[in-house]
């Protein structure tokens, strides 16, 4: 909602857990605000008949509890102890399409895998123009795709070496959880950009992008999985207790399209005259990306007669875009890059009498003095320098397919 940044997909795991659907479908629901274009469960079961490996799943465009509305979907189609789940806020690959609709699943000679993804990868464009030279037919415009196929491409004999062998391949910010036939992987990127958490559920395990997903189903929260990490949970797990690892080297409401986010601004804010008028006002925000909810909610105190209105934003100017997830616009539709990144014009065009930012420097050293021990930080939006290469001229959806 609104210009804000957002760095959104919501994913979660579940491993050993008799209801495992039911319980992804609960995390989904707490997870709604990270994404609500669409949901989606896979789950891990046996075929009693054919005697296999199956992943039943069931996923649509939509809201969790519309997706999931009928009881049947549990009882008769998602059987299974293990699953995982998704919901989906568009970064690349169009809204609009359903074969972007994670978690994806597919079926290769090593068996079933199933895998959702929260983040963006900077080398997409390279992987994607190397399978399509290979004659690699596409169903999606998602990121997500490249993985699969880098998995089923790999040269290594067994299954999680291709996983590994397939994730020494991308760059990028991401979090990921795959399920294949026996075990749950969750994997965070060397940079840990992306946000995903471990906790415990009797004696089951699961993953989730936060942890109100565990609070919702009752589930205790052990750690944050480690930045680079690679989170192999299976059945030795469930009788040992010991979680294998491997590391790699190297909030509102949301909706697509700008008409989408302008209507949602209208209905946002509202003003007490009788408070602001004759009075100065300080806003006071933690960012403006294209100035439309900040010129709107200037307007709307403008109208209440204050004696003027000063501006403070807690991060610098956004000047460069996002290649790690992040929901930014394309750059000549910032607002610091359309009035060149002059706070008096920018002002001006927010109808403020002053505007003031926070600088690059000031806002890390703000951030570190409240954690000193933190790892370091990403400002690659406010100062153009990108912790993790971005291939030369690419651009933000430059991997999607009209």
């Amino acid at each position: 909602m609104s210009d804000k940044p957002h760095d959104y997909c919501g994913i979660f795991g579940i491993y050993n857990h008799p209801q495992a659907a039911l319980m992804t479908y609960y995390g989904l629901h707490a997870l709604q605000h990270r994404g609500q274009e669409s949901a989606g469960i896979v789950t891990s079961t046996i075929d009693q008949i054919k005697n296999r490996s199956v992943m039943p799943m069931h996923k649509d465009f939509g809201l969790v509890l519309n997706v999931f509305d009928d009881k049947s979907i549990f009882t008769q189609k998602l059987h299974g102890h293990s699953a995982i789940g998704h919901n989906r806020y568009s970064t690349s690959g169009s809204a609009a399409n359903a074969t972007n609709i994670q978690p994806f699943r597919v079926h290769y000679s090593k068996g079933n895998l199933a895998l959702g993804h929260n983040g963006n990868l900077t080398n997409a464009r390279q992987l994607r123009d190397h399978f399509i030279n290979e004659g690699v037919l596409f169903q999606s415009t998602s990121d997500t795709e490249l993985i699969l196929h880098l998995i089923s491409h790999s040269r290594k004999q067994d299954q999680l070496d291709q996983i590994l062998d397939a994730l020494s391949k991308i760059e990028g910010a991401y979090c990921l959880v795959i399920l294949t036939d026996d075990k749950l992987i969750a994997v965070r990127d060397p940079n840990g950009f992306r946000p995903l958490a471990l906790g415990k559920l009797d004696d089951s395990y699961v993953v989730a992008s936060e942890t109100c997903a565990f609070d919702i189903i009752g589930a205790e929260y052990i750690r944050e999985i480690k930045p680079g990490e690679v989170l192999i949970i299976d059945r030795e797990t469930i009788n040992g207790g010991d979680i294998k690892s491997h590391f790699l080297v190297g909030r509102t409401f949301i909706s697509p399209g700008q008409e989408s986010r302008d209507l949602k601004v209208r209905t946002k804010f509202n003003t007490v005259k009788g408070v602001i008028e004759d009075r100065p006002v300080i806003i006071v925000d933690d960012s403006i990306v294209r100035g439309t909810t900040s010129r709107y909610l200037v307007n709307m105190i403008r109208q209440c007669n204050p004696t003027e209105v000063h501006f403070m934003v807690s991060s610098p100017q956004i000047v460069d875009p996002c290649f790690y997830g992040m929901d930014f616009p394309s750059p000549d539709e910032l607002i610091a890059n359309r009035f060149n990144r002059d706070p008096e014009r920018i002002a001006e065009s927010l109808g403020v009498d002053s505007l003031h930012y926070l600088s690059p420097e000031g806002l890390v050293a703000a951030v570190k003095e409240a954690n000193p021990k933190g790892q370091e930080y990403c400002t690659a939006c406010f100062t153009g320098n990108y912790p993790v290469p971005v291939e030369a001229g690419v651009k933000k959806e430059e991997n999607e397919l009209i």
